[in-house]
């Protein structure tokens, strides 16, 4: 879901009377996990978070942090505490569809037209280009004042005109770009092959069977006990986040849950109790697009590495939330980071999990924070001169005359709200060179702090400046 930039405050946090849970024999660094993560908040000015690590389907570590409401003061997170999940609803409704499938009501494979005819280009786009986030339709939560809209109700219809009358960003299939109006979309198509409402469904054939109770949203948020409320910084301080809709959030982020409702899920979904196990291989083998390879998603998760290590899950973020629920296969360790702070640079949900994952495992997470060799100083010294000045926003002297002159303008400043709530990096990782039909790149990962990078990479021109870069 949506996710707003902010600059990162220093908002003091006390830990909340939680206790970590492991033994000795697990091996869990609780005490430097403790450490990291409450660090971590307070470098970003997080009101309050609740972490989870299960290993081998054990709980190793909970521990809940801060304050449900950092403007009215009062009670602490607790572990059982509720957050929007934001788009980790996705893999429910992921889920959902393969279910329908397997059922024999529908197939991935078909155009959308078969199931929603009415839809925007249904004849062009499968329902697998809609779950993997290759169908090239446009963002139905793009455009001025969504903040604002997007807290208020509003009818479908009016919903899907918002992106209706635009041509796809796109060819279907060719590339990869993360869109909302698929799986706003999918829920519609559940509805239309199930005959229950997308709610109905979830509640019926998901939250029952696995004894979850009652389906929570952002409908009920504000009549949940032990909820946290949501926060975003505005000018560099904290406020208070509007509740996004139901209407607006639907089955692309409307859940709310706690983490011991998110470890039942995650355990029946690769378990094989929510789908079979051939589905589950659907949902987590990348999609490869005709232009650019590896997604490096499937449907409804993401599928790449961290440190070096296979990864699979998703982040969620709305107005005043940011969460992360990633599983990491080779070592059979799910790390869960639930907070109540909307910023998105960086994300906090994600930042926690890397944090707890190199604490668990220091040993691999250095052996990828090693440099490539052959790294030439004057190029790295280039590439961060570059990155400080797209943070600032200044005279934009590492980069040439060209592309000085073109960020200049509105996409500078654009850059500059996006990347100076990360701070001045504390390193630049050389991850090798590479060539691209004439173009010769180099690859960086920025570290700022612990859990926090960003992949970055430039090309120079004649007179040894920036000429082309990317990020992420």
């Amino acid at each position: 879901m949506t996710q707003r930039r902010a600059l990162a405050g220093a908002l003091a946090l006390l830990l909340a009377a939680a206790p970590a849970v492991g033994t000795a024999a697990d091996q869990v660094p609780a005490a430097a996990i403790d450490r990291d993560v409450a660090g971590a908040l307070h470098r970003f000015g997080v009101p309050g978070a609740a972490v989870q690590v299960i290993r081998h389907g054990k709980v190793i570590y909970t521990k809940a942090f801060g304050a449900l409401d950092a403007i009215g003061g009062g009670a602490p997170v607790r572990p059982d505490t509720f957050f929007e999940i934001g788009s980790i609803t996705k893999q429910f409704t992921a889920a959902a569809i393969l279910q329908l499938q397997e059922a024999g009501k529908l197939q991935v494979d078909r155009p959308l037209a078969d199931y929603l005819p009415g839809a925007p280009h249904a004849g062009e786009v499968t329902l697998r280009q809609l779950l993997s986030h290759t169908s090239g339709l446009h963002e139905y939560l793009d455009g001025p004042g969504i903040d604002e809209l997007a807290i208020r109700p509003i009818a479908y219809p009016d919903l899907i005109a918002r992106v209706a009358p635009l041509p796809l960003d796109f060819p279907p299939g060719s590339r990869w770009s993360y869109s909302n109006t698929g799986y706003l979309l999918l829920g519609k198509v559940i509805e239309a092959v199930s005959g229950e409402s997308y709610r109905a469904y979830l509640q019926h054939h998901i939250f029952d069977p696995l004894g979850l109770g009652d389906m929570r949203t952002t409908a009920e948020e504000t009549h949940l006990p032990n909820m946290a409320l949501g926060h975003h910084h505005v000018e560099g301080r904290l406020a208070r986040a509007g509740i996004i809709h139901a209407d607006w959030a639907g089955p692309a982020g409307f859940l709310v849950m706690r983490l011991e409702d998110l470890a039942i899920w995650d355990a029946a979904l690769r378990g094989g109790k929510v789908i079979s196990m051939d589905s589950y291989r659907q949902m987590t083998t990348p999609f490869m697009t005709s232009q650019n390879g590896s997604a490096d998603y499937g449907f409804g998760l993401f599928v790449g590495t961290v440190y070096g290590q296979p990864r699979i899950g998703h982040t969620g973020g709305s107005l005043g939330f940011t969460t992360a629920d990633e599983y990491f296969p080779k070592q059979d360790v799910r790390i869960v980071a639930l907070t109540n702070l909307g910023d998105d640079s960086p994300e906090a949900g994600e930042a926690l999990t890397n944090i707890v994952f190199t604490d668990l495992y220091p040993t691999l997470s250095a052996a990828a924070e090693r440099p490539a060799p052959d790294e030439d100083t004057h190029v790295t010294q280039a590439a961060t001169g570059a990155f400080r000045d797209l943070q600032t926003g200044g005279d934009y002297a590492h980069f040439s005359a060209p592309l000085g002159a073109k960020l200049a303008g509105d996409k500078g400043a654009k850059f500059a709200t996006d990347l100076a709530p990360y701070g001045a990096p504390t390193a630049a990782t050389f991850k090798g060179a590479r060539q691209s039909g004439v173009e010769h790149w180099y690859d960086y990962v920025l570290q700022f702090g612990p859990g926090v990078f960003l992949p970055f990479a430039v090309r120079l021109g004649d007179d040894g400046k920036v000429a082309g870069f990317s990020i992420g």
